[in-house]
C-alpha cells in the first residue's frame, strides 16, 4: 500500500514539473495593410509566431486612412519573404507552416468605407472566410486581430444574424473574441451596440494617443527605450537577417501598432487571452463601460459614441520596475513608480522586443548560434489556496534553459490582477524558491504571482509562470 501512495504521489508530482500542455489560438487579420507602414512590420512579427499561433485568414481590409482600396498583393509579397526563411526557421521549430499553406488564405474585404460595406450582398472573400472559420467543427475560440477597418467582421455578423437561427448566432458569437487597435472605422461601434454578448477588447475611438496599444512605440521618460529605437530595429530586425528582415520598413507614424492586438495570444505562461484583466504582453483590460465624457475626438473623422454596455478596455496599474545591482542581490526595486493604463503593456516591451529579435536570428543562423527561450517549470500546482497568516513556498527550481544558459529568477506580486489589491512582499525575489504570508483577510481574495525566468543568452529571453493564490479568512 505505501509503495502504491509513494507511486500516485510521484505522478502527482511529475504532472506539476512538467510543462503546461498549449493550446494554439486560433486567429484571423483584418489589415488595412498600405495605410501605413507598421501593418508590414506587425505582419513580419506574426509570422515568426506562425509556429505557436493558428492563422486561420489574412484580410486586406479598409480603414479612415484607405477608404477606397484593399490590398492583398502586399500581403503576399511579405509572406514569399518568410517562404525563403522558413526552412531554417524549421531548423528550430518544425511547426513553422509553409508559406503556400499561408498564401492560400490571403483574402480581401471589400473596398469600401465602414458601414457602406455592411448590409445585404455586400459578402466579400473575407466575411465569408471568417464565417468559414466560425462554423467549423472546432471548440477553440476564434480571434479576430483587427488593424484597421472592422467592417469585413460587421458583414459576417450582419449575415449571420439574418442567416441562422437564434440559437445558432448565440453559438457563433460565444466563439468569438475580438481585438481592435482603437475604432478606424463607424462599423466597430455598430458592431457592439447590436451584439452585446461579443467579447470585445477596444480603448474606444479614434484617440490613440491614450489607449494602451499605443505604448507599444511610446517614449518613456525614466526608462530604457533602446528596444524600440530604429538603431535598434536596423540592427536586431532589418539588416543582416535574411529576406523577412529586408521586407520590415522603416517607422512613419509609430513602430508596430498593430503588434498589441495578438502579442497576448502566444504563449509565454504569462499571457491568458481569455482573462484580459491578469495582464500580458498585449496590455491589461477591465471589463466595464468607459466614460464617455472623458472620452476626446481624434482626427480620423471616425464618429465618437457613448458605449452602451460594457466592454474590455484600458486599465490602470502601478509598476515599479526591479533593476540590476552589481553587488549583493542581484535584483532591486527601484524608487521610481509608474502609473496608468499604459504602463500595462510597456513594462513587457523589452522582454518581447529579445524576443523578437532571436526570432529574426532564427531566420538565418544555425540552432547553435542562437538563443531559445527557458522553459520554466513550478514545483507546484498553478492554484494554491491557504489560509490568512500561513507561511507559503513558491518554487521553480526544475526550470531549464534549451541551450544549457543560467537562469536569472524574478517572483512579483501583480496585485491588478488579482482582488486583494495590496503588494504582498516575496522573499528572496531573485531566487527559484522563495516564500511569502498571506495576508489577514475577512473575505475570500486571490492574488496573483508571476515568476520572470531570463537566460543570460543573446539576446536574453524571457518565460514566466503564473500562481493564482487563494487567500481563505481564519
Amino acid at each position: 500500500m505505501k509503495s502504491i501512495s509513494l507511486f500516485l504521489l510521484f505522478l502527482v508530482s511529475q504532472t506539476f514539473l512538467t510543462a503546461q500542455s498549449v493550446t494554439k489560438n486560433r486567429v484571423i487579420i483584418l489589415t488595412d495593410i498600405e495605410a501605413d507602414p507598421d501593418d508590414a512590420q506587425s505582419l513580419v512579427r506574426l509570422l515568426l509566431y506562425s509556429n505557436e499561433i493558428d492563422i486561420k485568414g489574412i484580410v486586406a481590409t479598409t480603414s479612415c486612412w484607405q477608404k477606397t482600396s484593399v490590398h492583398p498583393n502586399s500581403i503576399s509579397a511579405i509572406l514569399s519573404a518568410y517562404a525563403k526563411v522558413q526552412p531554417n526557421l524549421k531548423v528550430h521549430d518544425k511547426h513553422f507552416p509553409e508559406a503556400a499553406s499561408l498564401q492560400k488564405i490571403i483574402s480581401q474585404g471589400r473596398p469600401e468605407y465602414g458601414m457602406a460595406g455592411v448590409g445585404q450582398d455586400k459578402d466579400s472573400e473575407g466575411s465569408e472566410l471568417i464565417i468559414k472559420a466560425l462554423e467549423e467543427r472546432d471548440d477553440r475560440p476564434l480571434w479576430i486581430s483587427v488593424w484597421g477597418g472592422v467592417n469585413t467582421l460587421a458583414q459576417a455578423l450582419f449575415k449571420i444574424k439574418n442567416t441562422r437561427t437564434e440559437s445558432e448566432v448565440n453559438n457563433l458569437i460565444a466563439k468569438l473574441r475580438v481585438y481592435t487597435i482603437s475604432d478606424q472605422d463607424d462599423s466597430g461601434i455598430w458592431i457592439r451596440n447590436h451584439f452585446p454578448a461579443l467579447f470585445y477588447i477596444v480603448s474606444p475611438g479614434d484617440d490613440y494617443s491614450t489607449a494602451t496599444w499605443n505604448a507599444i512605440s511610446n517614449y518613456i521618460p525614466g526608462i530604457d527605450n533602446t528596444s524600440i529605437s530604429n538603431s535598434w530595429i536596423a540592427q536586431h530586425i532589418q539588416q543582416d537577417h535574411g529576406p523577412l528582415g529586408t521586407a520590415y520598413p522603416d517607422v512613419a507614424w509609430g513602430v508596430e501598432g498593430d503588434t498589441p492586438s495578438f502579442l497576448s495570444l502566444i504563449p509565454n505562461g504569462l499571457n491568458n487571452p481569455e482573462h484580459p484583466n491578469w495582464g500580458g504582453w498585449g496590455g491589461r483590460y477591465e471589463k466595464r463601460k468607459p466614460d464617455f465624457s472623458t472620452q476626446k475626438k481624434g482626427s480620423s473623422g471616425v464618429p465618437l459614441e457613448p458605449e452602451t454596455r460594457p466592454i474590455w478596455t484600458d486599465a490602470a496599474e502601478l509598476y515599479i520596475p526591479y533593476i540590476p545591482k552589481e553587488y549583493g542581490r542581484t535584483l532591486v526595486q527601484d524608487t521610481t513608480v509608474f502609473e496608468g493604463n499604459k504602463v500595462s503593456l510597456w513594462r513587457w516591451r523589452n522582454d518581447f522586443q529579445n524576443d523578437f529579435a532571436a526570432r529574426m536570428d532564427w531566420c538565418i543562423k544555425p540552432y547553435k548560434d542562437t538563443n531559445h527561450p527557458p522553459v520554466v517549470l513550478l514545483n507546484h500546482s498553478n492554484e494554491i489556496t491557504v489560509t490568512s497568516g500561513d507561511y507559503f513556498s513558491l518554487e521553480a527550481r526544475k526550470s531549464y534553459d534549451p541551450d544549457g544558459d543560467h537562469l536569472q529568477f524574478l517572483w512579483f506580486h501583480y496585485p491588478e490582477a488579482g482582488t486583494y489589491k495590496t503588494n504582498i512582499v516575496i522573499n528572496p525575489p531573485n531566487q527559484s524558491n522563495a516564500y511569502a504570508r498571506a495576508p489577514f483577510v475577512n473575505k475570500q481574495e486571490t492574488a496573483h504571482f508571476i515568476v520572470r525566468v531570463t537566460d543570460q543568452g543573446k539576446p536574453a529571453l524571457t518565460r514566466y509562470q503564473r500562481v493564482i493564490l487563494t487567500i481563505m479568512p481564519p
